[in-house]
Order: structure tokens, then C-alpha cells, then sequence
């Protein structure tokens, strides 16, 4: 867990313009800084960065955050990861826990090893002329082999000596370059074959890929896992593809390195690859934070056919109905590289466009495996269908293709419901009844709230006893003037305060409310609008308060109260009196 006051003090360090900068050229706008956005495509600049809020807003797909929500979205990355790069860019550490602190110090020596291995590869295949055939046989340019870091690794048992004079160094063995047999001789892990460097989002270099030149098994060599590389959790390319995934919404997953590397040869550049296993959910759920389209490529092999359905599977529990999963299984026996080599990019991107959708994968193959022209056939559809329709978590989706597995199997979706254990959508598409709908925009708590994210420290005048405690707007008011009088809010811009808010219930509205403020505002204007709230919320009371008294006078009023109500008719002309043409 990160202390809240470190991400404070961390976004009070970074400038989001010199992180955003980063990866997206910034032009000067005014107070602010514009661009075209880098999350979808677009020909004139909508996205904006704004120094005075810290704070990043697209006006055309409605992205918006701070330097930790900027690099999270930017990178697929996690909040953590996050945090940890934008503190090593100034030089701050990130605190806690000791394991956690005792894992980052062992894995820097390993992360220069592997770079050091990384740049004796490259200049290798500039010596090998047999390796630099192989790449220039599969069409691959200079270009795209020092963008993707292309190297060979000699034919010797120990040709690493010679960037590593310390052959010997256990952080070696323990970072997979090399390996001791049972008798104590070491010897290099990958030899005489093309190797590609597997990154991390940071660029470092945490494992390689090796490929065989000629004959010779296995045909592709992995890393083995170590502190830096957990291959399930990795893809190959993404470095080198995030930019265009991120333009065209859309990622290609491939089984192979010469995959990525031919197919971004030939301008196909939003591609990765699994790493030497089937996809995994750390896989999925990172792409698709990246895309709201995700198409898995596969040979047609028994191999293929395998890898589309864990795909399939492993895709399911990270649906959403607004996200698209597909599975392109190639025609003939060509790979992506082969395939696109021989018809060109067109004829490969014609292939894509026509994937077929993870839906009509799924029931096409259960049905294939069940035959439906028998009752036992249908019913062992159905029982073959229940645990990926109670896997599946886009809940229309699931809807529609619980309709279709139904139809197959002669029997109704309520059936087909009922023997999976599947909840009907209809009984949960209503909002909790103890939660009153949102207000609309313009009402005076949703107006408050706007206000104080733009001046938290008036939470202080806010008189919270005459909002509606059952409206969410109202909580996130309270839980700012709370944050206000024990001195835990944070000031200096939009970035700050939606970072303060993570993880908390509040958070969704807070994102939203500063999503839609946009625009500068003048302080006098602010503070009149304040007040015309503040006033707005006691003329309420007092009418409540009003309506309370007369309904009780049908039975007679103590005179208390008629001296009451007679003092609040007083008040409400009074105020009705100093609103005068009050926009609120």
C-alpha cells in the first residue's frame, strides 16, 4: 500500500506537461497545452494539458486525469507501476514494504545484465552474415531490426565471456543467460540462433527470445522465469506497438516473434505476441485496457485451434459490452508472417477485419463438439455451454448468446438460465431503490461540488446539515469538508484531487465532475455562485420547514410554532427579497 501523503508529495514534483511530453509532442495554447489526443484518432488537436490544474482532458473521447491516470492509461500499466515510474523519474523512492524494497534492489544489477546481453547480441549480427541472411530472407529491413533490437547469439558454448568477463557471476544464471549443468559447467542458455529482446513498459530488457536459423528443436527458446520476466504476464512488441494500438483502438495478439517483426515490416504495426504460451488473464486484461478491440491470430493446426479456445476462455471473465474480442485463424497453412509476405498488408488486414467475433467462435465450436440433431447431443451442448456462460462478465453478451445456446438446444433462454445458474438480466438492470436517481446538472449539489473541487477550503462554509444526505454529491461534499478540517487535502490542481479520491466510493463522481470542468473561471464569479448556492439551500429549508408547520395547522399550532412560522415567512420574503434575479 503507498502512503497517501507520498502520491501527494509525488504529484507535487512532477509537472504532467514535462510527463505528457513524454510520449506526445505538446504545443503551446494559451495557459495551456494542446495536442491531438493520443488515446483515440483524430486530425485536429482536442486533447489538452492544463500546468495551473495538473490536469489532462480530451475534449473529443472525454480521457481525463492526472500524471499517474495519464501514464496508466498511456502504458496499460497498473497504479502502482505507475507511481514507481513517475518516482524514479525524480528521484524519489517509492515507500514500502521491506520484501518489496529487497526485490527492486535485486533486480537493478539483473535489469544491467540483461541490457549489457542485449547490446553484445546486436553487434553479433552485425558479424554474422549467416543471421543477417535470415533476417534479410524474411524481408526484414535494418530499420525494423534495430527498432525491435535484433541480435544473434554465436555458435559457442560460452560466447557470452566476451561482454561478460566474469563468467562466473551467479546473477547470470539467476537472470537466465546461462546455465550450470549437473557437473558445474556453465554454458550459455541461447546459441547460434536470432534473438529478440523481450521488454518491460519501461524499455529495460527483462528476457529474450531465441529462434533457430536452420534445423533444430526446440524452434523457439524462451527465458526461463526469473525476478525480472514472469512470461505469463508479458507480451512481445508491446514496446514497440503501444503508439498504434492506441491509434486504431485495435491490437492484433500473434503466436510468434517473426510474426510481430514481419508484420510491423510490413506496416502493420499494432501486433504482439504471447510469450511461448497460451494467453493468459494478466494478457487480456492489459490489452484490453489498451484497445476496446482485441483480435487473437492463429495458425490453422491443431495447435491453433487449441490457442483460440484458451483465448476464448481466458477472454470471457474480462468482457465488458463495450469491448470486442475476436479470433483470426489463417486460412491455408500460412503464418501472419508468411501470409503477409506473400498477399501483402491489404490482404492481411482484409483477413482481420473479418475475425470472427468471440461469440459466434464460442457457439460454433460447442456445437461442433455436441451434435444437435440428438436430444442427448442438445443436452450435453447445454451442460458444455454452463461454465463459459457463468464465466462470461459482459452482461448483454451473455444475454445474446444465451439466447443462441437455447436455440440450439430446443429449449428456452429461461431454461437454459435456470440449469447454468445465471440470473436473468432483467432482475439486476435497476439501481439500488435506496439510492435516488443523480440529479441533474444544474442542481445545487452538484453545483457545490463543482465548486469546491475548484476551492476545496470553502467546504469549511458549507452548511452540510441542509444538503440531501441520501444524493452521492452530498457524500463527496462531506468527505471533503472531513478532509478540510483534519488537514488531509491535498491543494494544487484537479490532478491532485482526483488522485486523493482513488479507490474511494466517491471517486466515479469526482472523475466525472472534473471531467466535464474544463474551463478557466474568474474567482469573483466563483464566490458568487457559492453564495447564491449557500442561499438557495437555506430558502429550501426554510420552505420545508414552512410546508411542515401549515400541514400541521389543519389540527391547530401551539403558539410556538405560530411565532415560528410567522419568523420563517419573514425570512423566506427576506431572502426572496436579496436573491433578486438569481440565476440559480
Amino acid at each position: 500500500m503507498i502512503p497517501e501523503s507520498f502520491v501527494q508529495e509525488l504529484l507535487g514534483r512532477v509537472d504532467i506537461v514535462d510527463v505528457v511530453e513524454r510520449y506526445v509532442p505538446l504545443k503551446k495554447a494559451g495557459a495551456n497545452y494542446s495536442a491531438c489526443c493520443p488515446f483515440h484518432s483524430e486530425k485536429t488537436p482536442s486533447f489538452t494539458v492544463s500546468p495551473s490544474k495538473q490536469f489532462y482532458h480530451c475534449f473529443g473521447c472525454g480521457a481525463h486525469g492526472s500524471a499517474i491516470g495519464f501514464l496508466m492509461q498511456h502504458a496499460g500499466i497498473g497504479f502502482i507501476e505507475a507511481v514507481e515510474d513517475l518516482a524514479s523519474s525524480v528521484g524519489l523512492q517509492v515507500p514500502q514494504e521491506e520484501r518489496h524494497r529487497a526485490e527492486r534492489a535485486k533486480k537493478a544489477p539483473l535489469t544491467e545484465l540483461m541490457a549489457r546481453a542485449a547490446r553484445f547480441y546486436r553487434e553479433q549480427l552485425k558479424a554474422s552474415p549467416k543471421a543477417i541472411d535470415y533476417f534479410k530472407g524474411r524481408g526484414v529491413s535494418g530499420e525494423i531490426a534495430a527498432r525491435f533490437g535484433l541480435g544473434y547469439a554465436p555458435d559457442a558454448w560460452q560466447g557470452l565471456e566476451q561482454a561478460f568477463p566474469d563468467y562466473s557471476d551467479a546473477d547470470l544464471v539467476e537472470c537466465g543467460l546461462v546455465i550450470v549443468n549437473d557437473q558445474g559447467r556453465r554454458y550459455d542458455r541461447f546459441r547460434d540462433r536470432v534473438m529478440f529482446p523481450i521488454l518491460d513498459q519501461r524499455g529495460n530488457v527483462i528476457g529474450f527470445g531465441g529462434r533457430v536459423i536452420g534445423q533444430g528443436e526446440p524452434k523457439y527458446l524462451n527465458s526461463p522465469e526469473t525476478p525480472l520476466f514472469e512470461k505469463g504476464r508479458e507480451l512481445y512488441g508491446l514496446t514497440q506497438a503501444r503508439k498504434a494500438i492506441q491509434e486504431q483502438d485495435m491490437v492484433l495478439v500473434v503466436e510468434g516473434y517473426m510474426d510481430v517483426v514481419g508484420l510491423a515490416q510490413s506496416g502493420v504495426e499494432n501486433v504482439v505476441a504471447t510469450l511461448g504460451t497460451a494467453a493468459t488473464d494478466a494478457n487480456v486484461q492489459r490489452l484490453l485496457k489498451l484497445a476496446d478491440r482485441v483480435v487473437f491470430c492463429f495458425d490453422r493446426d491443431e495447435a491453433g485451434d487449441r490457442a483460440a479456445w484458451r483465448a476464448m476462455e481466458v477472454s470471457l471473465g474480462h468482457l465488458s459490452d463495450n469491448k470486442v474480442v475476436e479470433i483470426l485463424q489463417m486460412s491455408g497453412d500460412q503464418d501472419p508472417d508468411e501470409f503477409v509476405r506473400e498477399h501483402g498488408r491489404e490482404a492481411f488486414l482484409h483477413q482481420a477485419r473479418n475475425a470472427t467475433r468471440l461469440s459466434e467462435f464460442l457457439v460454433r465450436e460447442l456445437v461442433k463438439r455436441n451434435d444437435t440433431n440428438s436430444a442427448e447431443g442438445r443436452a450435453a451442448l447445454v451442460h458444455a455451454a454452463k461454465p463459459l456462460l457463468q464465466k462470461m462478465s459482459a452482461p448483454i453478451l451473455r444475454v445474446q448468446v444465451t439466447k443462441e445456446i437455447a436455440r440450439r438446444a430446443q429449449v428456452s433462454q429461461a431454461e437454459v438460465e435456470a440449469q447454468c445458474g445465471l440470473k436473468p438480466l432483467a432482475r439486476t438492470r435497476y439501481a439500488p431503490p435506496q439510492m435516488k436517481q443523480r440529479p441533474a446538472p444544474s442542481s445545487v449539489e452538484r453545483k457545490l461540488l463543482e465548486i469546491l473541487l475548484h476551492k476545496p477550503e470553502w467546504a469549511a462554509r458549507l452548511p452540510l446539515d441542509l444538503v440531501d444526505a441520501e444524493l452521492i454529491e452530498s457524500s463527496a461534499l462531506a468527505a471533503i469538508a472531513d478532509a478540510i478540517e483534519h488537514g488531509e487535502m491535498p491543494s494544487g490542481g484537479f490532478g491532485l484531487m482526483l488522485e486523493f479520491f482513488r479507490g474511494s466510493p466517491q471517486e466515479a463522481l469526482i472523475s466525472e465532475v472534473l471531467g466535464g470542468m474544463v474551463d478557466e473561471i474568474e474567482p469573483g464569479a466563483l464566490e458568487a455562485v457559492f453564495n447564491d448556492a449557500i442561499a438557495h439551500l437555506r430558502q429550501a429549508a426554510i420552505s420545508m420547514e414552512i410546508k411542515r408547520l401549515n400541514e400541521r395547522a389543519r389540527h391547530g399550532l401551539s403558539a410556538g410554532d405560530k411565532q415560528r412560522l410567522a419568523e420563517l415567512l419573514a425570512l423566506k420574503r427576506s431572502a426572496s427579497g436579496s436573491a433578486g434575479g438569481s440565476s440559480m
